[in-house]
């Protein structure tokens, strides 16, 4: 028992790729900004429904699809308690972040936005919370506006209410930095929003299985996450919105499911939250969400959150024990992502070279290149921790830094 009162060692047991050998070593995993590992008991969750119950939902009286059905919206449920909303109309499952952004860009903004209306960003944002806004730019004549950050990787919070206008009409923020590490002061920009009556899109993806998030007490106005992040399976992910704006959106899709009735006349949607489940969902992976849901609640977020502030606080001291490595991201608030350069070699080397001694970490640009600019680098090495992981992993790190460096040297 960890003195943060973790059992690491039962933690690490439920993860059974976490017992995989790379190159006859022992897998030392610190890749989880770009996906994290999933428990036994999502694979179990997985498994359940194709081999017990595996039928389509909403749609049949059989015992197999009200079983899958039950199971499908108790998933909703235990999403709906995990970030704290008022109501399981508010949670829209989707493939991911990526397409909650693109529905709340097609859906809620594109019928109402003019030319010369403003979408505010930071400087910090991932592709999938640049491009959906670009695109609607371009359809609608809309102007994309960009708050700074500083050196550290901070967001500069006195130039907020600079960059919020009459014209402003939609707020789009990353809660944690997938490439810097920083957690911004999310409840300060959207209260700051708030006050002109503009409303807040809250890109939640690399935050949600490292800090407690109560959409209620935010009072955003629309969140979304992956499950893939959060120890869930690839390919689903949730799309929070207030209700007040999601029963005036249209639906973002068409077809079954999505609909209360049909003629060739006219078509009347169905309401929330199905208007915008449109088709056969990923119905196995929002049951495994519900299960890797569970799980994070089962160990405890705040907990899970502490240990992984004594991991990113050890893994900053040993990192900058080897010679001439510099962190990229130093903000005094952070979590769970340690970003570096270590000149003169590039870091998709440095990837190729401690995978030989079983390290997994990201290489590149993370879906980030504004952030690469801003720092004038090509890719940054990513190392990136989760609860499973450990001091002694951290020190198997370094060790394959100070071999790589010696190769270089």
């Amino acid at each position: 028992m960890d003195k943060l009162n973790i059992n690491i060692k039962k933690i690490r047991s439920d993860f059974p790729v976490l017992r995989e050998k790379v190159h006859g070593l022992p897998l030392v995993y610190l890749d989880n900004a770009a996906t994290t590992l999933r428990p036994q008991v999502v694979v179990d969750a997985l498994a359940g429904y194709y081999l017990r119950y595996s039928a389509n939902i909403h749609r049949g009286v059989h015992a197999l699809s009200e079983k899958a059905t039950a199971e499908y919206e108790k998933s909703r449920r235990t999403v709906k308690d995990f970030i704290h909303a008022s109501s399981t109309a508010e949670i829209i499952f989707t493939r991911g972040t990526t397409e909650s952004i693109n529905l709340v860009a097609q859906s809620f903004c594109r019928p109402s936005f003019k030319p010369d209306d403003e979408i505010v960003v930071t400087a910090m944002e991932h592709h999938s919370n640049i491009v959906p806004w670009q695109i609607l730019c371009e359809q609608v004549g809309c102007r994309l506006k960009v708050i700074p950050m500083n050196d550290k990787g901070e967001l500069i919070l006195e130039r907020v209410d600079s960059f919020l206008t009459e014209r402003t009409q939609l707020l789009s923020i990353v809660y944690l930095s997938n490439s810097l590490g920083t957690i911004n002061p999310v409840q300060d920009v959207i209260d700051k929003a708030h006050q002109k009556n503009i409303p807040v899109f809250v890109d939640a993806a690399q935050a949600m299985s490292h800090c407690p998030i109560d959409v209620q007490t935010l009072d955003c106005d629309f969140l979304a996450f992956s499950g893939h992040k959060i120890f869930g399976p690839s390919g689903i992910g949730v799309l929070y919105g207030k209700e007040k704006w999601l029963e005036q959106m249209p639906p973002y899709q068409g077809g079954g499911d999505m609909i209360s009735s049909v003629t060739f006349e006219k078509t009347i949607y169905n309401t929330l939250p199905y208007k915008f489940e449109a088709g056969t969902p990923h119905i196995a992976g929002v049951i495994g969400l519900g299960a890797a849901l569970e799980y994070v609640q089962s160990v405890g977020l705040d907990l899970i959150m502490n240990y992984e502030k004594d991991l990113l606080d050890y893994g900053t001291k040993a990192l900058l024990s080897v010679p001439d490595l510099k962190l990229i991201g130093t903000a005094s608030n952070k979590a769970s992502v340690l970003s570096f350069i270590l000149p003169p070699i590039h870091p998709h080397d440095i990837g190729t070279l401690i995978d030989e001694e079983g390290v997994a970490i990201r290489t590149g640009h993370h879906c980030t290149q504004p952030v690469m600019k801003f720092f004038k680098i090509p890719a940054t090495s990513r190392a990136s921790v989760a609860v499973y992981n450990t001091k002694e992993e951290i020190d198997l790190l370094v060790q394959a830094l100070f071999k790589a460096k010696k190769i270089f040297d």
